[in-house]
Parts: C-alpha cells; sequence; structure tokens
C-alpha cells in the first residue's frame, strides 16, 4: 500500500507507461523517476497484462492463511466473552488457545474492553482510557495501599438490578433511605493480595480497626512486615491511622490532592470487587451480598488469574506460611 508522497502512487504508476509508450528507455525511466529498473518493469508488465486497472493499489493479504484460528474456535471465545466478561487470559485457560490468540480474535470482531460494558448485562455504556505507565515495588509488604468503596445497599427483595428500573420508579418510596455500604480494602502492591470487610461507616476509629485486622491477614498469608502505606488525604486516615502504624513501625504516605491515580492498585481493585463480586449477579437482599464477599475474596488472592502477575493469582508471589 503506497503513501501520497511515494514514488509509485497510482499517477507514478500512469507516468511510467505514458513514458514507455513515448519511447523512453526502462533505464532511463527508472533513473528519471528514482526508482529501481526492476520496479519498472513489474509496473509495465502489470499494466500489459491488466491494463489501467492493474496499476492500482492492491491488498497485502496473503490469498491463503492455513494456520489462521477456525471459525468455530472463534466463534467460541466471542460466544464464552459474551457470557462470562472475561479477559484473554482466563479465555484462553478455558478453551486451550494461547491468550495472545484470544486477544486479535476479540480486536478481529471489535469486541469492546470490559472497562466499558457493563458488569451485569454486559451492555456497552462507556468508554475508557487505560495508561501505560506502571510501577511495582519490589516485594510483598514493602507498599500496601489502603481506600474506602461506597456501594448502595440493596433493598429487602432486590432493588432495581433485579426488578429493572420502571419497577423501582413505581414502588419507589422516596421517604425511604436505603443507605450505604462502606467496602474497605487493602492491597499490596507487589504481590496483589488484598483483604475487604463491609463496615456501617468510613469513621476515623472504624479505619484504624480494619486496617489493624487487615495487617493480621497479611500476616497469616506471610507478609509479616508492612514498610509503607499509601492512602488518600481523608480525614480518617490522616488523624486516625498514626497509633495503628507507629504500633506496626509502618510509614504513613498520602497522595496528591486529587489525583487518585497515584493509588491505583486499590482504586483498580475497587472496580474488580464492583464488577466481579457487587454486580456480577442479582443479589435479593443485602445480606446475601455480603455473604458473598469472603468467598470472592478467597477466589481472588488464590484463583483468580491477573493479568499484571502474567496470569497467575495473588498467593503464587507470598512467601511460603
Amino acid at each position: 500500500m503506497s503513501h501520497r508522497n511515494a514514488r509509485t502512487t497510482f499517477l507514478g504508476r500512469l507516468l511510467i507507461v505514458q513514458r514507455h509508450r513515448q519511447g523512453w528507455p526502462q533505464a532511463h525511466i527508472a533513473k528519471a523517476m528514482g526508482i529501481s529498473r526492476k520496479c519498472v518493469k513489474t509496473w509495465l508488465d502489470r499494466h500489459a497484462a491488466e491494463g489501467e486497472a492493474g496499476l492500482h493499489d492492491r491488498s497485502s493479504r496473503p490469498h491463503s492463511s492455513p494456520r489462521r484460528t477456525s471459525a468455530e474456535t472463534e466463534r467460541q471465545i466471542l460466544e464464552l466473552r459474551q457470557r462470562e466478561r472475561r479477559g484473554p487470559d482466563w479465555l484462553g485457560a478455558q478453551l486451550g488457545v494461547p491468550a495472545r490468540t484470544v486477544s486479535r480474535v476479540l480486536a478481529r470482531h471489535n469486541a469492546p474492553r470490559l472497562s466499558a460494558l457493563d458488569p451485569l448485562t454486559g451492555q456497552v455504556i462507556r468508554a475508557s482510557k487505560t495508561t501505560a505507565v506502571r510501577y511495582e515495588r519490589n516485594t510483598p509488604g514493602e507498599l500496601v495501599h489502603m481506600d474506602v468503596k461506597k456501594i448502595g445497599r440493596i433493598p429487602e427483595g432486590g432493588g432495581w438490578r433485579a426488578h429493572g428500573r420502571a419497577h423501582r420508579d413505581a414502588t419507589r418510596d422516596r421517604n425511604a433511605r436505603i443507605g450505604f455500604d462502606f467496602v474497605h480494602s487493602l492491597v499490596d502492591d507487589h504481590s496483589r493480595l488484598a483483604y475487604s470487610e463491609i463496615l456501617p461507616d468510613e469513621k476515623g476509629g472504624t479505619c484504624a480497626a480494619f486496617l489493624a485486622r487487615a495487617i493480621a491477614y497479611f500476616a497469616k498469608h506471610g507478609i509479616t512486615r508492612i514498610e509503607r502505606l499509601m492512602t488518600d488525604n481523608a480525614w480518617a486516615y490522616r488523624w486516625s491511622l498514626r497509633h495503628v502504624c507507629a504500633e506496626h513501625s509502618i510509614r504513613q504516605k498520602f497522595i496528591k490532592p486529587h489525583c487518585p491515580w497515584q493509588n491505583g492498585k486499590v482504586e483498580r481493585y475497587n472496580r474488580t470487587l464492583q464488577t466481579e463480586w457487587a454486580y456480577r449477579q442479582v443479589f435479593t437482599s443485602n445480606t446475601e451480598r455480603a455473604a458473598a464477599l469472603a468467598p470472592w475474596l478467597e477466589h481472588y488472592n488464590t484463583q483468580r488469574r491477573h493479568n499484571a502477575l502474567g496470569g497467575h493469582p495473588p498467593t503464587s508471589r507470598l512467601p511460603p506460611t
């Protein structure tokens, strides 16, 4: 495929034919146009065989691709992607196909990114942008990230995700306050080991008590020493965690104001928490969803394939306990 400044565009090839008809030797045409004699002969031969139509650009795609993924395999990849809404690593492991092949099939069929899909219905709801700037600490416990995700509680019998928005608008009591659950999370920067709890608020005492329990959880999984803790600049984090951090010799770090991407490990975990636990299936009560957190967390830490870890779960990077 030629670009607009190439010497042998369609008009350049036509000029080769015209000069040849005028009696120019092929060597003179090649020298005048700054191309090889072989190139001149190629276009003259193609014009003699196909006429002016032979001077147009052609696709560089091969006539046959014997090693291309079969149509049946592509169909299975697309169906499993639509049904399970998982990434190439997971899909490839399920179907016995390399993850890179899955990525190419999804790109060939213009499959939207998972971040652009509604986690419950799979419908495209937004565009997404991914940064290529990454960092990672060298050892577990060198840096951990802490954050809180606020999620609306589910009324008894199920909310709008179970019955639809129309039913909610018809039966909703605007004076009734359902409230929120506060999901506190701690994520290790190196291994991505995570610990989460659903708590009633995000006050200072609640955050401090959660951090103490999270430290004990990490210790049971081989991370016996936490060096640094990174959080945002919330008042509860800035003043209420001092005692716990001092007790465990943890250096507290804060991100710059209005720069949540600096705490990106736990922010990304929060999104995974939403899409794979909170909104992955329809829950008919808040208690039912809360009970599903611990099994999901165990799956996340011990079985779930993580792209940043080469397709392995977080426990694969932890020392033996």
